[in-house]
């Protein structure tokens, strides 16, 4: 069985005091000799150097929120793969729906920070998911398979190995709305098949694909239950320390 995988995005949350808050608190709220699962936080880049030194001895992994493809040179406010892996980073959210929408990321830029992500061996958490219209339309699956095949572009299959997709329906996240549990299921199916057609049963059946839009400690369990839904990508609930160690608990 694949092993789920829990993360919280923090998004533009959280300063320093407030982030040693909240860790200590999800510290101290979980057994980490008792997680079946695995769990990642992804704070803000002002807080990464000081969240890797306290969850330095826990089985709590580090991620962060973007990256750009280029190691280093004029890209002002841009943040680098190897500043990330020096502040102790494992993972890296790439292709989130609001870089999509509001700052512009285009599929070609996605495959671009996939590809140098994985040469500076950060795990990709890449995220796709269709506009409300676009669903509405009856075409989320076109528009899935656009992005899916767009960001895996010459992706091998060593590193394909090492990436988990997050399937993210745009009309849910943050809205308070969500994929009931058999519509995210069909979706996860229908990504898990674009994986099989490029890349072979064994890393199909392999891949963790998470799903996230308004994840919370009410509907998590009957998501977490479904076959193809292999964890959560969580936003807002990830902010509240007992609703994000329910969740975890629920995987």
């Amino acid at each position: 069985m694949r092993r789920k995988v829990i993360a919280g995005n923090w998004k533009m949350n959280n300063d320093l005091k407030e982030t040693q808050n909240l860790i200590s608190k999800l510290t101290s709220g979980l057994s980490m000799d008792n997680l079946n699962c695995d769990v990642i936080v992804c704070p803000a880049f002002t807080s990464l150097s000081e969240a890797h030194t306290l969850l330095k001895d826990t089985k709590i992994k580090l991620g962060a929120q973007n990256m750009y493809f280029e190691t280093s040179g004029a890209f002002t406010g841009e943040i680098s793969d190897s500043m990330l892996k020096s502040v102790g980073c494992e993972y890296v959210i790439i292709g989130h729906s609001e870089r999509r929408t509001i700052f512009g990321e285009t599929d070609e830029l996605i495959n671009n920070k996939i590809k140098k992500a994985n040469l500076s061996a950060l795990k990709p958490i890449f995220c796709v998911g269709e506009l409300l219209e676009e669903r509405e339309a009856g075409i989320t699956e076109k528009v899935i398979e656009k992005q899916i095949r767009s960001g895996l572009m010459d992706i091998s299959s060593e590193e394909m190995s090492n990436i988990i997709i997050a399937y993210e329906p745009v009309w849910a996240i943050g809205t308070g709305k969500t994929a009931s549990p058999e519509q995210a299921d069909e979706v996860h199916k229908f990504i898990r098949s674009l994986i099989y057609d490029k890349y072979g049963a064994s890393i199909s059946e392999n891949v963790i694909i998470q799903y996230g839009g308004s994840v919370n400690n009410k509907n998590a369990k009957e998501l977490l239950s479904k076959k193809d839904i292999d964890g959560a990508l969580v936003g807002g609930a990830s902010l509240k320390s007992d609703a994000f160690i329910e969740i975890i608990l629920a995987a």
